[in-house]
């Protein structure tokens, strides 16, 4: 009788952990198709008609997130000049931050570190104070082995936000080799 009920109690408990599995895996899937639905969508309708600077950027973002930066580049150029074409108010500005800095990353993941900074700037030109485009910025210069100028990146980061934690570990670790390297 006793292992009757630990048995039940074991299977009860298994039960349970494999509804929670299922959950999850459900809610992926449809979370998974919604957004291979989007890019599909996104992708008809951009090869065969003109579309916002949003549709261009919400595709661009799209490709970045499945690693496909060659053509996220393409279609975030593309946002940009759309984005030129559209603007009318101040704060179209904050967009083409979000474009250029989405665009500075596309070239960093094809280690195209010198046009990933550029980018980065023009996001800061767009909108100064940018701490995400800052961060990016430092982690270029970073990869450039410009740890001066990655250092001074960092520490404007944390003048803007004294809780970036990204910024923090970043500094933190540069400052120690900045005294081996040459200033």
């Amino acid at each position: 009788m006793e292992n009757t009920s630990y048995l039940l109690v074991y299977l009860s408990f298994l039960l349970l952990l494999l509804g929670i599995a299922a959950f999850f895996v459900v809610r992926q899937v449809f979370k998974t198709r919604r957004i291979e639905s989007t890019l599909s969508r996104l992708q008809r309708k951009l090869t065969s008609q003109t579309g916002t600077a949003q549709e261009y950027y919400e595709l661009g973002s799209l490709l970045l997130d499945k690693k496909l930066f060659a053509q996220a580049s393409l279609y975030l150029q593309q946002a940009l000049k759309t984005l030129n074409k559209e603007v009318d108010n101040i704060e179209e500005a904050d967009n083409a931050a979000i474009i250029y800095n989405a665009l500075g990353y596309a070239y960093f993941a094809q280690e195209q570190f010198d046009l990933a900074i550029k980018q980065y700037k023009l996001a800061l030109k767009a909108q100064p104070g940018y701490v995400t485009a800052l961060n990016n910025l430092g982690h270029s210069y970073e990869k450039k082995q410009q740890i001066k100028q990655a250092l001074e990146i960092y520490e404007e980061a944390l003048q803007l936000d004294a809780s970036n934690a990204t910024a923090k570990r970043r500094a933190d670790s540069l400052r120690k080799r900045v005294p081996a390297t040459s200033q």
